[in-house]
């Protein structure tokens, strides 16, 4: 029976335990050799499945936590967010839907190296992604209105982001300076020769007095 005739036969949404998921993603993946070329893939929409990635990163499925990271890494492998705004599984013959009520990863450890120009912060997602921040991985900031604070996001691949955990986050802004950027002075940090605007200056010296 070939792999295409298999994942026909029981689909993504026809799977009813994690198991029967972790198989299926499995050949779509190859595993071992890293996220898929889900990019390339235009399977058809085959429906919602009951798994939820929830703000502080953890994954769940049918209601109840994946305690296995190999797991929750092989998911990860397969996961395309689309101009829709919505996030799926996407193997070569489907694609399915699921929830993420932030970001689907969370970056969980930076380094610096270098300085001005030359730096360069890398993050440690909690899949296990290592992303360099710079060109094709943007760091953005976004003010949280319900605490008054910030949630920064860095870019991992096409659509899919990883929110920048806090105790990282104040690391993060250890690494800030004040850098003109069209004329406003804006608290910043560099990475890979590109300039990330956090906050303007003033705004900073407001909140610090």
């Amino acid at each position: 029976m070939t792999e295409l005739t298999e994942h026909r036969e029981q689909g993504l949404t026809s799977a009813t335990e994690a198991r029967g998921l972790e198989a299926l993603i499995s050949r779509a993946t190859r595993a071992g050799k890293g996220p898929a070329p889900v990019e390339r893939w235009n399977p058809d929409f085959c429906g919602d499945l009951d798994m939820e990635i929830r703000a502080d990163g953890t994954w769940f499925y049918l209601g109840t936590p994946i305690g296995r990271t190999p797991l929750v890494q092989l998911f990860s492998t397969v996961l395309r967010k689309d101009e829709d705004g919505r996030t799926y599984l996407v193997t070569p013959v489907e694609r399915v839907g699921i929830r993420v009520v932030d970001a689907p990863f969370v970056a969980v450890e930076m380094d610096v190296s270098g300085a001005g120009d030359d730096q360069v912060i890398t993050f440690r997602t909690n899949v296990g992604d290592l992303v360099e921040a710079g060109p094709g991985h943007a760091l953005r900031f976004v003010d949280e209105e319900a605490t008054g604070g910030l949630k920064p996001y860095v870019l991992v691949r096409g659509r899919l982001e990883a929110l920048v955990a806090r105790p990282v986050m104040y690391e993060l802004v250890e690494h800030g300076e004040e850098i003109d950027i069209d004329g406003r002075m804006m608290f910043a940090v560099r990475s890979r020769g590109e300039i990330y605007p956090i906050m303007p200056a003033e705004k900073l010296k407001r909140l610090s007095a």
